[in-house]
C-alpha cells in the first residue's frame, strides 16, 4: 500500500523482531518486555495467573479501577455489571440510531464535497453512540475526543490531566444520577451493587472513562483504517462494491492488518519462563498484538491485505476474559459506517496532496487527519 511507504505501520519492524527477538528487554529500560509472536502474545493475554492487567494496583487513577485493569475475581465482577448494555440483541437495536447518525453526518460532508474522515465520520459516529448510552452530553462531544486522544498518546502530563478532568466531570455526573435517577449507563454503575455493596467513585469513574474511550478510539481508527486500506486497494473497492456481504470479513482483515490497537501492558505477578526468556516478577510486559496479528506462522501471507482471509484469528480485539466488551457494537458502527459510505460516494478517493501522519501514539494506530475527496 503506496501510503505505508513513509513507515506508517512498522511492519519490517515487527517482522524483524518476530524473527531475532520474539520476546526481548526494552532498550530503554531493563524492567519491561517487549512481546512480538502471537503464541507468546497470546500467552501473556491469556494467563491472568501470571500476567496482571493492573500495572499500578495502589495508583489512584480511576481508570486503573476499570476492568481494564482488573484481575479475576474482580474482573469478573465488574465486567458482569455492564454486559448486559452490550449483548447481540441490545446492540441490535442500536442499528436503526447509527444508521440516523451516519446519514446526518454524510449530510453535512456532501455538502461541502470534501470530509476529514476522522473528524467528520469516523470519530463522531462512535462517540454519538456511547455518549447516548452512558447519558452525558453531546455538547461535549470535541472534549471527549480530546480527551481519548490524551489517554492513548505518549504523553505522561496530558494522560494525568485528562484524568484529572474527566474524574471531576464524571464525577458531578454519578452524583447528579443518585439524585435523578435516569434509564443510562451512569444510573445503573451508581445503583450496582457488589457483594452488597455499591461501587467506590473511583470504580464508577473508572468506568464511564473506560466506556467513553474504548466506545470510540477503537472505532474511530478501524472506520478511518477501513477507508485508508479500501482507497488503496481497487479491486478490494470493487468486490465490496458488488457485494456488501464481503464488508464483515473486510472488516476483520483491517482489525488485523491495521490493528487499531496496536499493543497493551501486562505485570509479571512471579517469576516465569516465555519465549526462552526468565521474566521476574514485578518486572512488566508490552504485548504486541500488531506483530502477532502479522506472525508468518499462524497467517499465511501476513503483508497482503486479503478480505477473504479464513480463519482470521486476529488479536485486534484481545483475547481470553480481556476480549472487548464492545466488539459487537464496534463492528456494527463501522459495518454500517463503511456500506452507508460506499452507497452514497463509491468513488470516494484520499486527498493524496495530503501528507498522512500518525498520532503520537505508540498504544493505538490513529492518523491525525483523513482528507477525502467525496464524488
Amino acid at each position: 500500500m503506496e501510503w505505508n511507504e513513509n513507515g506508517l505501520l512498522p511492519l519490517e519492524w515487527f517482522k524483524k523482531m518476530r524473527r531475532e527477538s520474539p520476546v526481548v528487554l526494552s532498550g530503554n529500560d531493563d524492567q519491561v518486555w517487549e512481546v512480538f509472536g502471537y503464541d507468546d502474545v497470546k500467552a501473556v493475554f491469556t494467563n491472568h495467573d501470571i500476567y496482571s492487567s493492573s500495572p499500578f494496583p495502589d495508583s489512584e487513577d480511576p481508570l486503573e479501577h476499570s476492568i481494564l485493569r482488573q484481575d479475576p475475581p474482580k474482573h469478573r465482577q465488574l465486567r458482569r455489571l455492564v454486559t448486559q448494555a452490550f449483548t447481540p440483541r441490545v446492540v441490535e437495536s442500536l442499528a436503526p440510531k447509527i444508521q440516523s447518525i451516519t446519514t446526518s453526518l454524510l449530510d453535512e460532508a456532501e455538502n461541502k464535497g470534501r470530509m476529514d474522515a476522522i473528524a467528520d465520520l469516523a470519530s463522531p459516529l462512535p462517540i454519538v453512540v456511547i455518549a447516548e448510552m452512558l447519558g452525558v452530553s453531546l455538547d461535549h462531544r470535541e472534549q471527549f475526543k480530546a480527551w481519548s486522544d490524551a489517554l492513548v498518546g505518549n504523553s505522561g502530563e496530558a494522560f494525568n490531566q485528562c484524568q484529572r478532568e474527566m474524574s471531576e466531570y464524571f464525577a458531578e455526573i454519578a452524583e447528579d444520577r443518585r439524585r435523578h435517577p435516569q434509564d443510562d449507563l451512569v444510573t445503573k454503575l451508581v445503583e450496582a451493587r457488589i457483594d452488597n455493596e455499591h461501587l467506590t467513585d473511583l470504580e464508577i469513574i473508572g468506568f464511564c472513562i473506560l466506556l467513553l474511550v474504548a466506545g470510540n478510539e477503537t472505532t474511530t481508527n478501524l472506520i478511518a483504517s477501513a477507508m485508508l486500506g479500501f482507497d488503496s486497494l481497487p479491486d478490494v473497492r470493487a468486490q465490496l462494491l458488488s457485494d456488501r456481504s464481503l464488508i464483515p470479513g473486510a472488516l476483520e482483515e483491517v482489525f488485523r492488518y491495521f490493528s487499531p490497537v496496536q499493543l497493551m501492558f501486562r505485570r509479571v505477578k512471579q517469576d516465569t519462563v516465555l519465549g526462552g526468556q526468565e521474566l521476574k516478577q514485578g518486572q512488566f510486559v508490552h504485548i504486541w498484538m500488531a506483530s502477532a496479528n502479522h506472525d508468518e506462522k499462524v497467517f499465511d501471507r501476513p503483508e497482503a491485505f486479503n478480505i477473504h482471509r479464513n480463519p482470521n484469528p486476529h488479536l485486534g480485539l484481545g483475547s481470553g476474559i480481556h476480549y472487548c466488551l464492545g466488539s459487537q457494537l464496534a463492528r456494527l458502527e463501522s459495518k454500517i459506517a463503511i456500506e452507508t459510505l460506499l452507497d452514497r460516494f463509491p468513488k470516494y478517493r484520499r486527498d493524496r496532496a495530503e501528507k498522512l501522519a500518525r498520532m503520537d501514539s505508540t498504544m493505538m494506530f490513529a492518523l491525525k487527519e483523513l482528507p477525502i475527496v467525496l464524488t
